[in-house]
């Protein structure tokens, strides 16, 4: 399994693991028009994710600062609001509540059903079309991590047919190779290998009479 000591510490942790990955795929976009519709779209779902601030006034000024904090302040994108710095804040960010989880793909993580529902709601153009593809990207990272070595990206794409209701247009979208994702031994799930190792372990040992 993996454990909290063998991983990069989130800047938010309650905001979950696939947000943050989210987050660093955007740092690697060139294209600053698809940078920053991809930024909008991670709003929108720490937006949904974080409905216990909706009311206060500086509700989406929160949002935003939120993921600079997580980009590290590394992010460049157009925000509508200036743009922080890490010597601008003074301890931790407000608490924000942790997601719903679910055990239907729980392999993929909640955060994840969350943005598929985000977009299934926006309308069809590119920042709906990137959103998809960071959907599809943490997915696999997340499939190799709890299951194996690699994955076709069709695996892939129907388990997010299937979760978007078939909403979505996944035809074209390439994903990197399994082998690209470089995930480390103390990263992976184990814990289902060994359950399978312990129950024939348990049949071995059982006595015939």
């Amino acid at each position: 399994m993996e454990y909290n000591t063998e991983r990069t510490t989130l800047k938010i942790p309650e905001y979950g693991r696939n947000v943050q990955r989210m987050v660093d795929y955007c740092l690697t976009i060139e294209d600053a028009e698809h940078r920053n519709k991809v930024a909008q779209s991670i709003i929108d779902v720490i937006g949904n994710l974080n409905p216990a601030i909706r009311d206060a006034p500086d509700y989406t000024h929160k949002l935003w600062d939120h993921l600079f904090i997580m980009s590290d302040f590394k992010l460049d994108v157009d925000s509508p609001y200036p743009i922080p710095t890490a010597e601008s804040f003074v301890g931790l960010p407000d608490e924000v509540p942790y997601p719903q989880k679910s055990r239907k793909f729980r392999h993929y993580g909640g955060v994840v059903k969350t943005m598929v529902k985000h977009a299934i709601e926006m309308e069809d153009g590119e920042e709906k079309e990137a959103l998809i593809y960071g959907i599809a990207y943490a997915m696999k990272r997340n499939y190799l991590k709890f299951n194996k070595d690699t994955v076709s990206d069709s695996t892939i794409l129907t388990d997010l047919d299937e979760m978007s209701e078939g909403k979505f247009k996944t035809e074209g979208i390439d994903l990197p190779h399994s082998k690209s994702f470089n995930i480390a031994p103390a990263e992976r799930n184990t814990t289902a290998v060994r359950k399978k190792g312990n129950n024939n372990n348990n049949k071995k040992k059982k006595r015939r009479y």
